[in-house]
């Protein structure tokens, strides 16, 4: 029993622990519907011209120029569509086979303005690819977060989406 005294004596004598704990919750929702959308591209101007037993001249203004063909003239503009530089061919040799061969794609113009109409930009037909996402119906989208820290989502229609999350963090120090 004599020995068993210090040890009860340092028992007795230690302090009592002292612990603080730190509780938090986090809750984060967020509910989207997408919006619709509508993309387009431009076609742009081609010429070419091909041929056989020919001679190509282009002219301007006063001057003509023999062995040169003309084309797309880009410093001359109008709504982003460039003018055309005319190509007069005579046949080489008289009396010979020839053959001739052009073609333009005059492109798109600049659309000037983009009018908002339903929720979809009425953008014009153009050449290009015209891509148009019809957005998304909220249906029954709905999120309900209760103070409990519960979280639910009920499902919405297509292009919805629901994202809900909880993050608890105890702290013991």
């Amino acid at each position: 029993m004599k020995r068993l005294l210090p040890l009860i004596f340092l028992l007795i004598s230690a302090p009592a622990a002292k612990a603080e704990i730190k509780a938090s919750y986090i809750t984060s929702a967020q509910i989207k519907v997408e919006m619709p959308y509508v993309t387009t591209q431009k076609a742009g101007s081609t010429y070419s011209l091909s041929g056989s037993n020919l001679t190509p001249s282009v002219t301007i203004g006063d001057t003509t120029t023999s062995n040169k063909i003309g084309g797309l003239n880009l410093g001359s503009l109008t709504n982003g569509v460039p003018a055309l530089i005319q190509t007069d061919t005579t046949v080489t040799n008289a009396g010979s086979a020839f053959e001739k061969v052009e073609s333009i794609f005059v492109g798109d113009t600049t659309p000037s303005t983009v009018t908002p109409s339903s929720g979809l930009a009425a953008l014009p037909v153009l050449s290009g690819t015209t891509t148009i996402g019809s957005g998304g119906t909220k249906g029954d989208l709905a999120l309900t977060s209760l103070s409990s820290g519960i979280t639910t989502c009920s499902a919405g229609g297509s292009g919805t989406l629901c994202t809900a999350s909880t993050t608890i963090t105890i702290e013991i120090d």
